[in-house]
């Protein structure tokens, strides 16, 4: 009976309790699956996801290499009535860049050492301020206010401030970056301590747990999935605040190279900085969301992805 499907077999058996005959041989025949069914139910899902992959590559890098040519044929000069000297050709910026290459890259280690050093000290405040107004919600909730008081501060009227402070070396850049940071952090780390499972809450308060037990088995780890968010906010972030702070108190950074480069009408020289600047930003968010996925793998929405 080997080959028979569930309709064959049930009719077989039918009529063998028609013929009074055994009807087990017919009941226990096994359908045998539909030879290429499998196969290719499995390949189309395969088939889609490499075309949406490659499609999710190739449209951006085509767009790209569009908006180059039109760049480079001066279509965005003639669109915008723009002369060369305002808008460099990327071929120009290509030039600058290659005739100056040791200088940009010293400099742009320097803007994003001021970044990350900024952003880890801004960042590490507005948690521990986060971590303060969920403790003691009365006295340290006002603190938040404060941090977005501080952050809505812009950053042309910070410098100076940070300067006097800080001197015209590293530190003041970094104090600005850390001013700029802080914010983003705190109120998502907070929202993060705060949006957490009633029942779960219900559970550790029946089993007596601490409150430092609680903050670090269910609320810590709650925020962890918005600490990450404020710190890809932040990566973006630091890196503007390091370099408008070098446009008025430094003597190296990418920063301090765009405002000279401007000032002496070097605009291909001043938009290599922009694009260094750029990558710099790009490379610096892909390391932290590669360390997200690192560290909160057991988060299910990272399960889910």
């Amino acid at each position: 009976m080997e080959g028979n499907t569930v309709g064959e077999a049930a009719l077989v058996a039918a009529r063998s309790q028609e013929d009074g005959s055994r009807p087990q041989a017919a009941m226990t025949a096994k359908p045998a699956p539909p030879p290429s069914a499998a196969p290719a139910q499995n390949g189309k899902p395969r088939r889609r996801a490499r075309k949406a992959a490659i499609f999710r590559v190739i449209l951006p890098v085509l767009a790209g290499v569009l908006f180059l040519a039109l760049w480079e044929l001066q279509v965005i000069h003639k669109i915008f009535d723009l002369k060369k000297y305002q808008l460099p050709l990327p071929s120009a910026i290509a030039k600058a860049m290659g005739d100056n290459i040791s200088l940009l890259l010293s400099y742009t280690g320097y803007t994003l050492t001021e970044a990350v050093l900024g952003m880890l000290v801004g960042s590490a405040l507005g948690f521990i301020i986060a971590l303060a107004a969920t403790a003691w919600p009365r006295w340290g909730s006002g603190s938040l206010t404060l941090v977005a008081a501080l952050n809505a501060v812009p950053i042309v009227a910070l410098a100076p401030i940070m300067n006097l402070w800080f001197g015209d070396g590293l530190g003041s850049r970094i104090a600005i970056v850390t001013a700029t940071t802080m914010a983003a952090m705190a109120i998502n780390a907070y929202k993060g301590m705060a949006a957490i499972d009633p029942l779960a809450l219900d559970l550790m308060h029946s089993y007596a747990a601490p409150k430092s037990a609680v903050f670090r088995h269910l609320r810590i780890k709650n925020s962890l999935p918005y600490v990450f968010t404020a710190l890809k906010i932040n990566a973006t972030a630091s890196m503007i605040g390091a370099i408008v702070g070098e446009f008025f108190f430094s003597s190296r950074g990418l920063g301090y190279l765009l405002s000279n480069s401007i000032k002496v009408a070097k605009m291909p020289l001043g938009w290599s900085c922009i694009v260094l600047a750029a990558v710099a930003g790009v490379i610096f968010y892909l390391v932290v969301e590669r360390l997200e996925k690192v560290f909160i793998r057991w988060h299910p929405s990272r399960r889910a992805s």
